[in-house]
């Protein structure tokens, strides 16, 4: 029980950080404004904001790391 939501929560890191990427990237993100309720709009913008600091930590541990370059 406890592995599966171990397993669900980390997939739903990983979701969010990708949505991340591709709003940096595209500047495309979900239409918010769609969702009627303002509780699970306010959920899913929190949501997306956890995935804006995981993708910002992945940013820093990875420009740290030797294993990876900067391209310009």
């Amino acid at each position: 029980m406890f592995g599966w939501l171990f397993h669900l929560g980390f997939d739903a890191f990983i979701i969010s950080a990708f949505l991340a990427g591709i709003r940096r990237s595209t500047g495309l993100t979900p239409a918010l404004s769609q969702v009627p309720n303002k509780d699970i709009r306010q959920l899913l913008r929190s949501y997306l904001e956890v995935g804006e600091y995981v993708f910002d930590f992945a940013v820093v541990v990875f420009g740290r790391s030797s294993s990876f370059e900067r391209r310009h």
